[in-house]
């Protein structure tokens, strides 16, 4: 049995959903493979912190992609809610990023010369300014950085609303579709092949799976994604504590308006596992009780695990197959998935819809491995 589509995308996480969101809107015939429910992985599982100034380590294509993404949340995020009502609650208090130890110093210096010099728009806030902006920061704090535009979403509402999206939009969505292999015929992508032996025909294939993206057969080389397992506890902050999202360089706090905190996240690489460990959640914690003594007594309301998909580098793998036509990615986004949303979708789906690769793309191709 086969299917025909203009257009297969593999994984329906936030990446896949708003690909095919977009391709859709430009006519193509969509069908989304997902071998599980749309934004249930490493969707599900993030923070939703839209933080390019506190993510990259120095200027370049990587920090121009991360810039890029973050200028399209506003108007991404409202034309989401216009579509379906949903709100991804994107918030813009900003990014404080603490210096709680003397060896948090030099990493914040570091950071503030390179970024103060490229005109990025870093603040230095020395101890009583940052307790006047958030009164609950530990009073062991020495100094901090203000990433003004560096904003939050909700991962969770966002993974929703895209799915909705795409099939407002005229997506197809194949839930619980394994998809085994890719289909070639005449040098080309024609489409992949799901574990009951269907056949999706398609003019182009889209790889945004994740880190299950090299797990196909037929792929034409080894696609270089791992899982990096991530957790995260949740607690309660009722008022909220927070108006930032509140960074050290253990640990991260993101305040969510439903009266939660979410305390992140460990960097494990212990493959497709997924467990929430003494070891991990130990860690959240006193990351968590330096930041802010006072949520010693906040109760714990959830814990989660979830699978990044880590490349090499470091990078997202994004582009035209050097080699197949019609062989598209998008997946290896690691810690910045949920921000590298918007843009993804509109380089991929620009190339689907005919429009030349944006330059952008081109240190991001997987020809660089």
């Amino acid at each position: 049995m086969s299917a025909v589509a203009d257009v297969v995308v593999v994984g329906g996480g936030v990446i896949g959903c708003a690909i095919a969101r977009r391709a859709a809107q430009g006519g193509l015939r969509v069908v989304v493979a997902e071998r599980a429910t749309p934004g249930m992985e490493a969707s599900f599982a993030a923070a939703g912190m839209l933080s390019p100034l506190a993510e990259a380590d120095q200027p370049g294509p990587f920090l121009d992609l991360l810039l890029r993404a973050r200028s399209l949340y506003p108007e991404f995020a409202a034309a989401l809610r216009e579509e379906t009502g949903v709100d991804v609650g994107y918030g813009d208090a900003g990014t404080l990023y603490l210096a709680l130890r003397e060896e948090d110093e030099a990493e914040l210096e570091h950071r503030f010369a390179w970024q103060s010099a490229a005109g990025l728009g870093v603040e230095r806030l020395d101890e009583a300014q940052v307790r006047e902006m958030e009164p609950a920061a530990s009073p062991a704090t020495r100094w901090a950085l203000r990433f003004p535009g560096d904003h939050q979403a909700d991962n969770r509402a966002l993974g929703r609303a895209l799915w909705g999206a795409a099939a407002r939009a005229g997506a197809e969505f194949r839930l619980g579709a394994d998809v085994v292999a890719l289909l070639h015929e005449g040098g080309r992508a024609a489409g992949v092949v799901l574990a009951g032996g269907e056949r999706i025909r398609a003019g182009a294939v889209v790889l945004a799976a994740g880190s299950w993206a090299g797990r196909m057969e037929g792929l034409p080389r080894p696609v270089p994604v791992e899982p990096v397992h991530g957790q995260i506890a949740a607690l309660e902050s009722i008022p909220p504590l927070f108006r930032h999202v509140v960074d050290s360089p253990r640990c991260y706090l993101v305040p969510r308006s439903e009266g939660r905190i979410l305390a992140g996240a460990t960097v494990e690489r212990l493959g497709f596992r997924k467990a929430v460990t003494p070891r991990g959640l130990v860690g959240l914690l006193e990351g968590a009780l330096e930041i802010a003594p006072s949520l010693a007594d906040a109760a714990i309301v959830e814990t989660w695990a979830g699978l990044r998909p880590g490349t090499p580098d470091g990078f997202p793998i994004l582009g035209p197959d050097p080699d197949i036509p019609n062989l598209h990615y998008a997946t290896g986004h690691f810690r910045n998935g949920i921000l590298l949303t918007p843009l993804t979708a509109e380089l991929v789906a620009g190339v689907l819809l005919g429009h030349p690769p944006d330059a952008s793309l081109a240190p991001f191709g997987i020809q660089r491995f």
